[in-house]
């Protein structure tokens, strides 16, 4: 029998053995890269759904708007006041009265709608800027007397 078939079955045969070895030891290293404290993977982002169109001013939206205080967001509905670039810059509705907080503003019954069906206010004092991947879905336009008060609070 040749030899020099068997050596070329051989040498593929490595060849393949390598490649594989390879590619695993940088799929391991990429997952090494992504982990987070101790090992554990990071927290996971929840991955925005793909809304048509683009937010504008005066609209109502669901998006991850940034903490005040610290690092990640919550989903939540905003107000968009305005759009530049790849951000807009947005004021956080919320379903909890604060009075001692400047500029919150009373909306309208089923202006926002959640889950628990409960009361929301628009927070114009705490204003994020939002990237446009994070928004997720529209959910209307702001009434037109609420949108004047905004207005006239900057």
């Amino acid at each position: 029998m040749d030899t020099s078939w068997w050596l070329a079955v051989a040498a593929a045969a490595a060849l393949g053995l390598a490649a594989a070895l390879v590619d695993g030891l940088g799929r391991l290293r990429g997952r090494a890269r992504r982990t987070g404290v101790r090992g554990r993977p990071p927290a996971r982002r929840p991955v925005p759904r793909a809304t048509p169109g683009r937010p504008r001013a005066r609209e109502i939206w669901w998006a991850r708007v940034p903490y005040e205080d610290g690092p990640g967001g919550k989903d939540r509905p905003c107000l968009v006041l305005s759009v530049h670039g790849n951000t807009a810059l947005v004021a956080k509705i919320t379903s909890r009265y604060h009075d001692e907080r400047p500029g919150v503003i009373p909306l309208a019954p089923g202006s926002v709608v959640d889950a628990q069906g409960r009361e929301s206010f628009l927070e114009s004092g705490e204003l994020r800027r939002v990237p446009l991947g994070d928004f997720r879905r529209r959910q209307g336009e702001v009434d037109p007397a609420v949108w004047d008060q905004v207005r006239h609070l900057g």
